[in-house]
């Protein structure tokens, strides 16, 4: 076995890890599952630095990909989805989510300039790249079968599922609650209820 296919076999699992750790951390802090137990700048410092991470890792893997002498990859193969003559479609599946990771964690750097809404729905994309990064991962990852590997992949895609459904639920919830209509200008408030008192400008 050559220091090449160790660095991609490392470098793939490192990838993985990280964008699953990212995913998680992420639903977990939009669930709130973690309430107030950490503040909410070195929540998004540390989110940003595991996608930042799996994306370094994921380029380490598609570099020492190109210099096999095995596979005899080229940057075609690696940037351009059907391109790899080996195992195309898993292949495919890996250099899709590395578009969508790269798009998702650099998007933390223009969030200033497309503002929270543009980047919340970029930040949608973080579930079809880790959809995307499992297929590959199953596919054509020589240590698929190790029950190391096994229990990465479906205990964070368990847990992922798990986490999105709290969210959908919770927004569910919070959609069907009843929306408090304030009284009209004018309007006289109910008896025994006190009449609020504007503040703000000229107080």
């Amino acid at each position: 076995m050559n220091i090449e296919w160790m660095v991609i076999r490392g470098s793939g699992i490192v990838a993985f890890a990280l964008l699953s750790a990212s995913s998680i951390w992420g639903l977990l802090v939009s669930t709130k599952v973690l309430g107030r137990a950490v503040k909410a700048k070195p929540v998004t410092w540390f989110h940003e630095s595991l996608g930042l991470g799996a994306l370094i890792a994921t380029v380490v893997h598609m570099v020492a990909l190109t210099m096999d002498d095995f596979i005899e990859f080229d940057w075609a193969d690696v940037l351009v989805p059907g391109m790899a003559s080996w195992n195309s479609m898993a292949v495919s599946f890996g250099v899709m989510a590395f578009y969508g990771l790269a798009i998702v964690a650099l998007s933390f750097y223009v969030k200033g300039v497309i503002g929270q809404k543009a980047w919340r729905t970029i930040h949608f994309l973080a579930f079809g790249t880790f959809l995307a990064a499992l297929v590959h991962g199953i596919m054509a990852g020589t240590d698929s079968g190790h029950p190391a590997v096994v229990g990465l992949y479906f205990g964070s895609a368990l847990l992922i599922v798990a986490l999105v459904a709290i969210r959908v639920i919770q927004q569910r919830a919070a959609t069907d609650r009843p929306v408090a209509r304030r009284p009209a200008a004018g309007a006289e408030s109910p008896p025994g209820e006190k009449q609020q008192i504007p503040t703000g400008v000229g107080t």
